[in-house]
């Protein structure tokens, strides 16, 4: 299908889904760890861990059986960019807590009518526009990116192509394997998650919907003759294209990204007003906003370091068995802890924590 509009069009109908299903059942990483840190509820951690794994089930599954081929994927390029991905997602962690949700997080809120989450959005995408092609890109290019490791000799960034060339051992398959059965066995050996039926089927669809847009994409570039990028779901620089194709006349081409974040937003409010729960809401004062403006600004800024966010990193790259996915959502953890002490018990906790 050559339709210029056939990848945004796709990219808003799994959106619909997407944000839909996050929405229905408050699939939030900031709210998972907060609940997990200081309730000892580890249900919505349980529900992501559980979008990763059914993502890397079903995207390993389309490899294995040739219906895809992420060769070209970003995630996988052989050059890890460790400070990128450590620097980068410590910086996304804090400004998640700031923020009070990730990239994603205030897509799902901006349906439900939430204008603070527009303000963060907005402020997210122009950061990401800077950190990638701006001033901020400029350094990212002149002095991080330039120490990025070389691992073209073991094929890729694949953690279980890596173990099978580091090991000279046929061990891919079983390294894959090992790491779906360990995602699933941790996310469902708690009774009481395994009977939250609701929790369970929104992480199938939300990983599901991941697998969409690597099935979408590659695809689609085995019949267009146009260069069509792979991509999956990631909230960092789409929000930033979408401003920028709607502002200016040379702004970028529609592509399956930005189908998604619209799709997200509609999903939401679409989940939201059958509900009955949009609820227009505002920044209570200048105090909260500026923390918002902040916060997004690292968000943004840190997740083009670290090539995604929560979801980009988190479960996309991670569906790919992609090295950097790990190193970031840890890097992520940490940044969300550090900002969640200092907004709980204020600056002191910082000079503390040295």
């Amino acid at each position: 299908m050559e339709s210029a509009w056939f990848l945004p069009i796709a990219g808003g109908l799994v959106g619909i889904v997407l944000g839909a299903a996050a929405r229905w059942n408050h699939f939030c990483t900031l709210s998972a760890l907060e609940r997990y840190w200081y309730a000892g509820d580890s249900h919505g951690l349980r529900m992501w861990v559980l979008a990763i794994a059914v993502a890397m089930t079903s995207t390993q599954i389309a490899l294995y059986f040739n219906i895809i081929s992420l060769d070209d994927a970003f995630y996988l390029q052989p050059r890890l960019n460790l400070i990128g991905a450590a620097a980068g997602g410590f910086l996304f962690g804090l400004g998640m807590a700031l923020v009070g949700t990730c990239g994603f997080g205030a897509l799902v809120r901006l349906g439900g009518g939430s204008m603070r989450s527009l303000i963060i959005i907005v402020a997210v995408g122009l950061a990401a526009l800077v950190a990638q092609r701006g001033v901020i890109g400029r350094f990212r290019n002149a002095y991080v990116e330039p120490h990025a490791l070389d691992l073209s000799q073991h094929g890729s960034a694949s953690i279980s192509e890596l173990v099978a060339s580091i090991t000279g051992l046929p061990v891919t398959t079983l390294v894959t394997v090992a790491i779906i059965v360990a995602l699933f066995a941790w996310s469902l050996s708690e009774a009481s998650f395994r009977r939250n039926s609701k929790a369970i089927t929104a992480a199938v669809i939300i990983g599901l919907c991941v697998t969409a847009g690597w099935l979408v994409t590659e695809l689609h570039s085995q019949v267009s003759f146009d260069v069509v990028q792979l991509e999956s779901a990631s909230f960092v620089l789409p929000p930033g294209e979408v401003i920028f194709s709607l502002i200016a006349v040379t702004g970028e081409v529609a592509d399956y990204g930005m189908g998604l974040v619209v799709g997200v937003v509609l999903g939401a409010w679409l989940m939201a007003a059958s509900q009955g729960g949009v609820r227009w809401e505002a920044c209570d004062d200048a105090r909260e906003l500026n923390r918002h403006l902040v916060g997004a600004f690292l968000m943004g800024t840190g997740g083009i370091f670290a090539g995604g966010c929560t979801i980009g990193q988190g479960i996309s790259a991670s569906s790919t068995l992609a090295l950097s996915a790990p190193i970031v959502f840890f890097s992520l953890v940490f940044g969300a802890r550090v900002g969640l002490r200092f907004l709980m018990e204020g600056p002191g906790v910082i000079s503390e924590s040295h």
